[in-house]
């Protein structure tokens, strides 16, 4: 293996993050990890007090791994949360929460991470978006909406860096078995259910494929895989053969086609 990269990641106390710094840890790798509570620890993991939604806090997290460290090789964008629920029934203060947490939070992050790797003379920065950031998914709106809007700024910032040794790498997994499904708040307000008579089941069956999906562990391994390599991709789908052939769909079938299929596949009528 090539010399122990520090990296930062945000969000480490469960699900991707923990798995991600138990991995990168084990590899040799000088692993520092933002938390909002104490939790327990893990051997080769450094924690750093931050919240995603405090300017002051991500600044003073970033200045402490640079204080340590004097370089960040490596930051993965990994904090985050979900909501779920027809879109006109989700209350305002929920949709802006899930917009700066999930998406304002990295803007946060990267607003000190990349000035810190462009004075260094390089590095690589790793951001979670999702499948739900390349398709709209139903019942699920804002939170596919916070996942593009990282989509396009990664786009756009991997174009202003270019030239400057910064890999900018958007992970997009599927479905996979965390605490994220029980963590997600969901609308239960009846007039939602009678709105929309296919909401139960709907929010059924998607929690039924997040509980039934890969292991956050896979995950770790691929991108322990790409914190490793030379030459990155610009994105990886880490999902399952089913979910990597639906993005395929989206990008070759006429748009009402593809709609049908997923309308079809959440029991929309």
């Amino acid at each position: 293996m090539d010399a122990p990269k520090v990296v930062m990641i945000t969000g480490v106390s469960s699900g991707f993050g923990r798995a991600m710094a138990v991995k990168l840890a084990s590899q040799g790798h000088k692993v520092y990890g933002t938390v909002r509570r104490e939790v327990e620890a893990l051997p080769g993991v450094t924690y750093v007090q931050a919240e995603v939604q405090d300017e002051a806090s991500v600044a003073a997290a970033v200045k402490a791994v640079v204080a340590a460290e004097g370089r960040i090789d490596v930051f993965i964008n990994n904090a985050g949360m979900g909501i779920g629920g027809p879109i006109e029934f989700t209350p305002m203060a929920d949709a802006e929460r899930q917009m700066d947490i999930n998406f304002m939070g990295m803007v946060r992050f990267l607003h000190y991470v990349v000035p810190q790797m462009r004075r260094q003379g390089g590095g690589r920065i790793l951001c979670f978006s999702s499948i739900g950031g390349l398709m709209g998914l139903p019942f699920q709106g804002f939170y596919s909406a916070s996942k593009f809007a990282i989509e396009g700024y990664c786009e756009a910032l991997r174009l202003e860096l270019r030239g400057k040794n910064i890999d900018v790498v958007l992970i997009e997994p599927g479905d996979f078995a965390t605490g994220f499904t029980a963590s997600r708040k969901s609308t239960l307000a009846p007039e939602a259910y009678t709105a929309y008579p296919t909401y139960a089941e709907s929010l059924k069956s998607i929690e039924h494929d997040e509980q039934s999906g890969l292991k956050p562990e896979f995950l770790a391994e691929k991108v322990a895989r790409i914190v490793a390599c030379k030459h990155p991709a610009y994105h990886y789908i880490i999902s399952t053969l089913e979910q990597r052939l639906s993005v395929t769909l989206k990008a070759l079938l006429p748009q009402s086609w593809f709609a049908a299929i997923l309308a079809s596949y959440y029991k929309l009528k």
